[in-house]
Formats: C-alpha cells, structure tokens, sequence
C-alpha cells in the first residue's frame, strides 16, 4: 500500500531566476504560499502519510518553512545532498528511508492525479514503475495499446504524444536494481527501463501545470487562485424535464425550478458563479435544432443574469447514446474542457446533477458530485453547498 511520498527539491531551478537566486524553486509562492505546500496538502488528501524530501540548493530553507510536517498533519523527514548531485544521486543516496512502495514526485509539476487508480494501474500491470502522462506533442513517451512505455526520450520530439509529469509508483528493490552507476539522472533509469518494457504509464486527461519558468509560474497561480465556480446540471436541476423520450426544443417549452432559481441567487450573493454541463442527445438524434437549442441558452442565461446569477459558460454534448464521444457522461470530457478553459480545480469544485451519471462523471474527472432531486424531501442546493464547501 503506497502511503509514503518522495519529492525531488535539489535543483537550481535555473529557469525559474532572478527568484530562485535566493530561494529554491519549491518555495516559489504560489496563490499566496509556497509551492511545496500545494503539493503536501494534496498529498495528505490522497491519503499520504509520510513524505521524503530530497533537498540540495538552499535545501536548508526548505527544511525551515515546512519543518517536521506535524502542523499539517504529515511525517516529513529529509535526505540532504550537495548541490551538485543529480536525480539518480538523490534517490540512492536515500533510498534507506522509503518504502518497498512509494509515490515519486518532481517539486514543480502539480496536476490532479488519483492514487487509487494508480495504485489499483500499477497493481494490474506488477511492473517496476508506473508513470502518471499527459497528452501532449512533442512529447517525450511513447505507449503501447496496453499502456506500456514502448520509448523514452530525454529530449521532446514530435513523434512522441505523451510527457511524463512525476506521480509514479515505483517498486523500489526493483527499480535500484537498475542502477549500475548512482552518479545518474534518474531519466536515464526511466529511459533503461523503458526499453526492456518494464515501465507503465496512467494517462491522465486534466492538464499539468508546473512552476519550471517565470510564464508557467503565472499560469500555475492562476489556476490555484481558490475560485467559488459550480458545476451545475441543467434538465431536471435548473429547469423542469421534458416527459420521457421527449426533448426541450424551444423557449416556452423551458420552465424554471423556483427552488433552484432560489437557490442560485442566494448562492450568487456569496460570490458564487455557476458553468452549465448538460447532455443534449435531441441534437445528435434529429430532433432538436440547435439553433432552438442556442437560443434557449442565451434566453436563459439572460433571465439568471437579471436575478444576479452570473453562468461563465453552457457546455453541451450533441450527440446521442451510440456515439462514442468523451462528452456525453457519464464520461467527463465536458467537466475537463471546462477546467481547462476557467483555470479551476476540479478536487475543489462541486458538480450539482439528479442523475447517476452525473455523479459517475464528476466522479470520473475526481470532482465532487452533489445528486440533487426537487423534492420537498431533499435540502436546497445551497444549503448542501455551504454544508460541503467548507471540507474542500
């Protein structure tokens, strides 16, 4: 069971300068802290334990802002080296103090990962490694059909779609039986394993962002920036259902739900402001036009602005039952292109639906999924919201 994390914090972050002069690069503040924090406190959520920080440059500034770890709820301990040892170097010259099985990280990469799919991915496939990769060209990865790293580059090319982003379990007797010489990048450990296919790899379809250079560093503070965004279903949470196997086609066919409507307004006096993720199969099944369909957005939209409710965007999937798209959910590909899009985290938002598979969505995009039903039985929707919102 992987309950212990490592984190590499010893390079210069030379990229990142004239700020990593005088701190190192895990101490970049970032939405008003410094980044090692993010990293911890997402670590703890996930169910992490106890955390290994490998410090080189300026490693004893690190070891004084984040201490023993107590105060936030993790055992930290450190491994100090010189600067002048790489990767490999570190993680030998430790490896006394980890786990059989442990989660390696980079300190300035962050994305929303999910260790019980990762662990439950390393598990299934019982090979020395398992990387955590994102989409992206050039790209350094390469995957069989079954998920295997079939090449590792140290350099990006376009032939290659996939980066490694750190969040990798990693079999440590396995893996240090790599090592020939420990003078090493651990890149060159990734890139030999790889070849011999003892290396796997979780796609992981939310963005990376990293604070490796000054312009991914505002980036990255843009989207840890807290944001009161909410995810909201729209037939049969904003408005009343069609009948079964019939469709909302046109404005007057569209009735409110005065507890939602409620709801809402109260919610928007407290800052909130709400992104619409609703399935529209009449579309793909020719029978709704979906110029019918914009103009009751825009309609709506209109009506919840004069109330004081601000909707940042409608997102829709068109297509019916049988095609296969990443869309429609339960499958979260509209709750991904809406995080991508207004720079929020997921593990921090609510998505409000009253149907399973608007749970299993949210589930599947690691957001959390309030099922709502307009019945006198259940809370109003900001009464569950001011209840939950407070645990994120």
């Amino acid at each position: 069971m992987t309950t212990q994390a490592v984190i590499l914090c010893g390079g210069l972050g030379k990229r990142l300068r004239p700020i990593t002069k005088s701190i190192p690069k895990p101490l970049a503040v970032v939405s008003g802290r410094p980044f090692i924090f993010h990293l911890l406190e997402q670590l703890k959520i996930q169910g992490i334990k106890k955390v290994v920080l490998l410090t080189g440059y300026l490693g004893d500034m690190i070891q004084k802002e984040v201490g023993d770890g107590k105060s936030i709820g993790l055992n930290i301990v450190y491994s100090h080296g010189p600067t002048k040892w790489d990767t490999g170097r570190r993680l030998w010259e430790a490896k006394d103090l980890f786990n059989n099985e442990f989660l390696l990280l980079y300190s300035d990469n962050f994305s929303l990962f999910n260790l019980k799919k990762l662990k439950r991915f390393h598990k299934l496939k019982k090979l020395n490694l398992t990387l955590s990769v994102v989409s992206k060209i050039p790209g350094n990865i390469s995957l069989t059909n079954k998920n295997i790293v079939s090449q590792y580059n140290n350099k990006r090319s376009t032939k290659l779609k996939y980066v490694e982003i750190g969040y990798m379990i990693v079999n440590k007797n396995l893996v240090f039986k790599e090592f020939k010489n420990p003078n090493c990048n651990f890149s060159s450990i990734l890139k030999k394993m790889s070849s011999k296919k003892k290396v796997a790899a979780v796609k992981l379809e939310d963005n990376y962002y990293s604070i490796s250079d000054i312009k991914r560093l505002s980036i990255i503070n843009k989207f840890l920036k807290p944001k009161k965004i909410l995810l909201i279903d729209r037939d049969g949470v904003i408005n009343l259902k069609a009948t079964t196997g019939r469709y909302i086609n046109k404005w007057s066919e569209f009735h409110f739900i005065s507890r939602t409507l409620k709801s809402m307004k109260k919610l928007s006096s407290q800052g909130f402001s709400f992104i619409v993720i609703t399935n529209q199969a009449g579309i793909g099944r020719g029978i709704t036009k979906l110029k019918n369909l914009n103009e009751i957005h825009n309609k709506m939209i209109r009506k919840l602005s004069a109330h004081g409710i601000k909707i940042l965007k409608v997102y829709f999937c068109p297509h019916d039952w049988k095609k296969e798209c990443e869309c429609r959910k339960p499958k979260p590909g509209m709750l991904f292109k809406a995080s991508k899009e207004f720079f929020f985290r997921l593990d921090k938002t609510f998505f409000i639906g009253d149907d399973p598979r608007d749970i299993e969505a949210a589930e599947r995009a690691g957001s959390n999924g309030i099922l709502w039903k307009n019945d006198k039985n259940y809370p109003d929707i900001d009464e569950i919201i001011n209840q939950s919102f407070v645990n994120l």
